[in-house]
């Protein structure tokens, strides 16, 4: 469950074992510990195993149901007796785990991170409340404290490849690269092995500006076609002064895209007008790439601008794209000034929509108008306008 790799070839016997135990502890609680119930009422309270038991047994029926009722039925029943377990000392980690997990699966994750994380203060040990608990804090939004339980984590069990992948993401998200390429060193067999472990090495690297991240990006893409990958490649490779092979990269990034991400084609077309500028700076094959990119419906004028501070662009250039951003800069106001126009038109129409509602108004009621109902009238619109506003919360405004 708390694992960043899905494993999809495992998904489905998974499921039929989960089920399946589910099926075996519901058996055990009919033959077992239900006939026993009555018993324990003269006798005294169940045992804490049997109030463990039986709660893991709604927990498994809950994970197996199909429909969110059923689930939220089991799982509140598994709940109730896993609360009388986490009572008694025997079964109190065992219990405060599994709460930690029905919370975690019912979105409830500031509520299993801290029931993981109280765990940890009596067993700081425990590598299963470790892992569910830096995770949850991923899911909370506390990278820092998730990155503190990785790492102790890790003090533990070093071996561990995926959860060295785990800790690696998070230091990469909160911007440590150094220190995520330093973990992900320390698993190599991983590294040939692990499609993931190896975009999140190349990653670290790139954000460094190692020269290595060119050879990761190339070793990745080896095996694996992805266009933003392809892109991030061509990106080292430019930054390398590699330029005949950047831009093979972003052509065929280009070529890979699919033809519903428009925004993402206009992106990597200025990429390539910018490669142009730069390694090609005496022809204008760039400013002419940029000129199709911005007719296509490249809006991005600040980018633009700052191709003005290179100095790799010969001068000839930077005066054509000086040219180019004024007129993206007349189109963007034209835009502007067409939509508010338009704007305008529909208030317009809108009011002469409410005036003329108004000079319709039935002869009867404006006859009671005119003469001494002024107050009613005018409590009526406050009602109204109370409905309105009451319709209007209700929305979601």
């Amino acid at each position: 469950m708390f694992r960043f790799v899905s494993r999809r070839s495992l998904e489905r016997s998974v499921v039929s074992a989960a089920f399946f135990r589910s099926v075996l502890r519901v058996v055990f609680c009919v033959l077992v510990i239900f006939p026993a119930l009555s018993g324990c009422v003269t006798q005294g309270v169940m045992s804490a195993e049997e109030y463990f038991s039986l709660g893991m047994a709604f927990f498994d029926l809950g994970q197996a149901a199909k429909d969110a009722s059923t689930r939220t039925k089991h799982f509140t029943e598994a709940e109730k007796w896993l609360n009388r377990a986490r009572q008694i000392d025997k079964t109190k980690n065992a219990s405060e785990y599994n709460l930690g997990r029905i919370a975690f699966e019912t979105g409830r994750f500031e509520e299993a991170a801290e029931r993981f994380e109280s765990i940890l203060k009596r067993d700081s040990a425990n590598t299963l409340a470790l892992k569910a608990a830096a995770y949850s804090r991923i899911k909370t939004g506390e990278i820092e404290k998730a990155e503190a339980w990785y790492q102790q984590l890790l003090e533990l069990i070093p071996e561990s490849a995926d959860d060295g992948y785990n800790y690696a993401l998070v230091l990469y998200t909160v911007e440590k690269y150094a220190e995520a390429e330093r973990v992900l060193d320390g698993y190599k067999f991983a590294l040939l092995n692990n499609n993931d472990t190896l975009l999140l090495y190349a990653r670290a690297q790139k954000a460094q500006g190692k020269v290595e991240a060119a050879d990761s990006y190339a070793q990745w893409l080896v095996s694996n076609k992805n266009s933003k990958v392809r892109i991030e490649y061509a990106q080292i490779l430019e930054s390398q002064e590699f330029y005949a092979r950047a831009l093979e990269e972003y052509r065929a990034a280009l070529t890979e895209l699919e033809t519903d991400k428009a925004a993402d084609k206009l992106t990597t077309r200025f990429d390539i007008a910018r490669l142009l500028l730069i390694a090609d700076s005496e022809t204008d094959g760039g400013i002419k790439e940029l000129s199709e990119a911005v007719d296509a419906g490249f809006s991005d004028i600040e980018a633009v601008e700052k191709l003005l501070e290179d100095k790799r662009i010969s001068g000839e250039n930077l005066q054509s794209l000086r040219t180019l951003i004024n007129d993206m800069q007349r189109k963007k106001e034209e835009k502007e000034k067409a939509e508010e126009a338009a704007k305008a038109a529909a208030e317009a129409d809108a009011a002469a929509g409410i005036d003329g509602a108004a000079g319709t108004a039935d002869p009867a009621t404006a006859s009671e108008a005119d003469g001494n109902t002024a107050a009613p009238v005018d409590g009526g619109a406050s009602g109204s306008e109370e409905n309105i506003q009451g319709g209007a919360n209700s929305s979601g405004e």
